[in-house]
């Protein structure tokens, strides 16, 4: 991909998501866009170069990486640590300068090692290059076992911090304002929305006299994935990750409340799945299938729906933004970002709303799994 070309998308998207928080410099932006523009549109003419790759784009900015770019070549790197059969290799991911390509080789403790497409292998003996197979994959490289820390694994412990430094500090303003019962600070903010989800959210699927022990699990649940997808919003260093984008972090969500309505179920619930009461066996032999089928569709469906819906939101702006390049004109740069801000003033919405649906679900379907007979 053009690495000029790279830089002022970057810059792009750097600005959009500015934009959300003062809306009043579009005027600006849409002037600095142009200029951008233009000078890109001039240098194009004079200068050879690939031809503009919108998937590559996308995809760079919605996928985790070893690194947080900040602008231009600047990056702060991680570290990448990973278990071989040397043992334990460590090292910052400064070390690949940047390539994502599999052409920088790193040497630790006799093994080498490439970072291709933010996936780090390691090299067998003798090879200096990957050979890939007919359909694009890896044939002579490894996959050790990585632990590194990554951008969405650091941003995860960072929302964790923030989530541990608000309760604890809206805990605090409750213990001092124990005479009249009125919290201070933080604990004002955080008293509404906690008492949204008790009332609107536990109470009404999980029924009054049961919803307390699963409260706890619910404000986590609410608060982490909120706060997850509000740093996803902000570009620069320590945020722009795109956590609740990631598979692999919302599977793991859907599994834990999938564990968790399987410990809570009564014996109704099984019997309700496993054999319906009140309908002829032969409806019941054919029922039976579908609604065990069923227990695994809900968490599948928690899954993908946050996925989807956050990865959804960055793919469109980007899409937005690469049509100036597509389309090879500077002229559709004001209605592009037009478009963009309000996909952006959106997403806002958006991250809280999938926060609230996961937690409703999550709630409902505890609900369901302690549902006694009537």
């Amino acid at each position: 991909m053009n690495v000029y070309l790279h830089r002022i998308l970057h810059k792009v998207f750097l600005i959009e998501k500015l934009m959300q928080i003062n809306t009043f410099k579009t005027f600006l932006v849409s002037l600095f866009l142009t200029i951008s523009f233009f000078g890109y549109a001039t240098e194009k003419e004079t200068k050879e170069d690939k031809p503009f790759n919108v998937k590559d784009l996308i995809f760079h900015h919605i996928t985790d990486s070893h690194s947080f770019h900040v602008a231009d070549d600047f990056s702060i790197p991680l570290p990448i640590i990973l278990f071989t059969d040397n043992g334990l290799v460590t090292f910052m991911s400064s070390e690949f300068h940047h390539d994502t390509d599999g052409e920088v080789v790193v040497e630790r403790k006799g093994l080498k090692f490439i970072n291709l497409h933010e996936k780090i292998y390691q090299l067998n003996e003798g090879a200096t290059v990957v050979a890939f197979d007919a359909e694009h994959h890896a044939t002579n490289a490894a996959r050790p076992i990585n632990f590194s820390i990554t951008k969405n694994v650091f941003s995860m412990f960072l929302s964790m911090i923030l989530l541990l430094l608000i309760f604890i500090t809206a805990a605090r303003s409750y213990k001092k304002s124990a005479s009249n019962n009125m919290p201070s600070g933080i604990g004002k903010f955080m008293e509404p929305i906690i008492v949204f989800i008790r009332d609107e959210v536990a109470i009404p699927n999980i029924g009054e006299k049961k919803y307390h022990k699963y409260m706890p699990f619910l404000l986590t649940l609410f608060f982490f994935i909120w706060i997850n997808n509000v740093m996803g919003l902000i570009p620069f260093f320590p945020f722009s990750s795109n956590l609740s984008g990631n598979i692999s972090f919302t599977f793991t969500l859907a599994v834990i409340t999938f564990i968790i309505t399987l410990f809570s179920s009564k014996k109704y619930y099984w019997k309700h799945i496993l054999w319906m009461p009140g309908l002829p066996v032969p409806m019941k032999l054919f029922l039976m299938p579908i609604e065990i089928i069923g227990m695994f569709v809900k968490p599948i469906a928690l899954m993908i729906r946050l996925f989807a819906n956050i990865t959804a939101g960055h793919v469109i702006i980007l899409s937005l933004v690469s049509l100036i390049f597509i389309l090879n004109t500077i002229w559709v740069a004001p209605l592009s970002v037009l478009f963009s801000l309000f996909i952006s003033v959106i997403e806002v919405l958006v991250v809280a709303i999938q926060a609230y649906i996961f937690t409703m679900l999550s709630a409902l379907y505890f609900g369901q799994a302690l549902e006694e007979e009537h």
